[in-house]
């Protein structure tokens, strides 16, 4: 069979001819792989980058996506571990790990979704709990995630969802995906501040994929925006595409009634993150949620991993 193949950290994966896998245990399962999700989550593991990634080459990467089982059953599914990916013809992964997908949902797209979506579908459900009418703000908007997150504040109840990026083109089409209010981060301190006090004041909870400058910029904005300064504010640390680390004033813990929680692998349990799956499925493949989502064949793994395209939609490798 072929796979994507990472051989070096620091380029690329090749599109490369590699043995087909087998199942080692009852544990486990053949799948026929139809899409894979190129995914930031992906691209970090492929470098090496990522906290849970695997340090062993070669490896093949992906993390998710769907295919179809030997009896015909089409499911979504996770990878196996971080080193034997799901960018290849077959993989393998453990019978807990698939979910059937509904005769309604189309393969691409739920590749695509699933990953961005539950980034911030899980958090709001198991972490903030989220409350019909309370005001979000989406930190990293403009992203395919944050796009992905404006739209499921909403279908979760959210009274008033203010989206924040640097992306200007992007940021203006996001009221057509539910935002009420948009904020753009590539202004002057007292700018942020000032949109900040227009559009996300009485924040009431945060869904940051940016972590680092961006919050040292905007958490004393919103904190200063505040009507109540005792009222909860929940911020939900999701990415740091803004930088791994942050300063946070020891004030701000003191005086506001501010918690900062964090999503990923360890924050969140193996069983929760499948009935949420689940449901996010559901709602994909009710046509709930929209994604910007570009097939491509993974032989043109190599050319299309770095280019400019795979930046601003998501790109999903078919076998």
């Amino acid at each position: 069979m072929h796979a994507a193949l990472v051989t070096s950290f620091d380029r690329p994966p090749q599109y490369a001819a590699v043995d087909d896998p087998v199942a080692t245990s009852a544990d486990e399962v053949v799948v026929d792989v139809r899409a894979a999700g190129l995914h930031p989550r992906v691209r970090s593991g492929a470098s090496g980058s990522h906290y849970a990634s695997s340090t062993a080459l070669p490896l093949i990467p992906g993390v998710d996506g769907t295919g179809v089982l030997a009896d015909g059953q089409r499911v979504y599914f996770a990878a196996l571990d971080s080193a034997h990916g799901t960018m290849a013809d077959l993989t393998v992964i453990r019978r807990r790990a698939y979910l059937p997908l509904p005769d309604t949902a189309d393969e691409v797209t739920v590749a695509a979704a699933v990953n961005p979506a539950m980034s911030s579908w899980v958090p709001l459900r198991r972490r903030a709990a989220l409350q019909p009418g309370q005001r979000v703000l989406v930190l990293g908007a403009t992203g395919s995630a944050g796009q992905m997150a404006v739209q499921i504040a909403k279908r979760l109840g959210a009274g008033w969802v203010a989206a924040a990026g640097r992306d200007a083109e992007r940021l203006a089409a996001l009221p057509t995906l539910g935002a009420d209010g948009v904020i753009s981060l590539a202004g002057s301190d007292s700018q942020i501040a000032a949109e900040i006090q227009k559009n996300a004041a009485d924040t009431e909870v945060v869904i940051d994929y940016l972590w680092g400058a961006p919050l040292e910029r905007v958490l004393p904005a919103i904190l200063a925006a505040r009507s109540d300064p005792g009222q909860p504010l929940t911020w939900l640390h999701i990415g740091a595409m803004g930088g791994p680390e942050a300063s946070l004033p020891s004030v701000a813990l003191r005086s506001h009634n501010l918690t900062i929680l964090g999503s990923g692998q360890g924050a969140v349990s193996t069983a929760e993150f499948v009935t949420e799956i689940a449901a996010l499925i559901d709602e994909i493949a009710a046509g709930a949620l929209t994604i910007d989502a570009l097939p491509v064949p993974l032989s043109d793994v190599e050319a299309v991993w770095d280019s400019p395209v795979s930046r601003t939609r998501r790109v999903v490798f078919q076998p």
